[in-house]
């Protein structure tokens, strides 16, 4: 991760998980990622409407230029990202997996802008709909009105595996079959 908002955040929620692979949507606490949640979005799992925004911080809102809340977050990506996003999006929500990309775009006077976009999971729900969060970072302080996105690189963020006592992993790779030390 390069943007510093980017660390921050995935540092809170890797916090919140604690022992599981993502934590609830409830365990949040917006207070706690004050500085942060201008950058912050949720997201709806849903495909077929395209990904769209529940909620939207002020800045990534500035940056696409419109109050997002309900809109499609797959239909800001251009071309190929669009179908790459949407399985990027998929396997985060499915997979548990975090995910970071580099995103260009281009400016209202023609510039291009170079964003970091990192998407986090929310642990699964019964009767709940299922959701992510997410932080759109400017590396350029003056990028505003964005648009065709497109994704330069990407990769999936596996969580580092939690130290696990060395008693427990021989229980965890028995499963079902039991060894009995020291006995003759």
């Amino acid at each position: 991760m390069k943007h510093s908002s980017s660390r921050a955040f995935f540092a809170y929620w890797n916090a919140k998980r604690g022992p599981a692979r993502a934590p609830d949507r409830s365990e949040f606490e917006p207070s706690a990622v004050r500085e942060l949640l201008a950058d912050i979005f949720v997201l709806s799992y849903d495909g077929e409407a395209g990904y769209p925004f529940r909620v939207a911080g002020t800045r990534t809102s500035a940056l696409l230029g419109c109050d997002l809340k309900g809109r499609s977050f797959s239909a800001m990506f251009s071309g190929a990202s669009r179908r790459e996003v949407d399985d990027i999006i998929t396997c985060v929500a499915e997979e548990t997996l975090p995910a970071i990309a580099g995103v260009t775009a281009t400016t209202g006077s023609g510039a291009k802008a170079h964003l970091e976009l990192l998407l986090l999971p929310f642990t699964a729900r019964v009767h709940v709909p299922a959701s992510l969060t997410g932080l759109l970072a400017p590396f350029e302080d003056d990028a505003t009105a964005l648009r065709d996105l497109t994704l330069t690189s990407w990769r999936y963020l596996h969580p580092p595996e939690r130290f696990v006592p060395r008693a427990l992993r021989k229980l965890a790779i028995a499963r079902g079959f039991t060894v009995y030390e020291g006995l003759s």
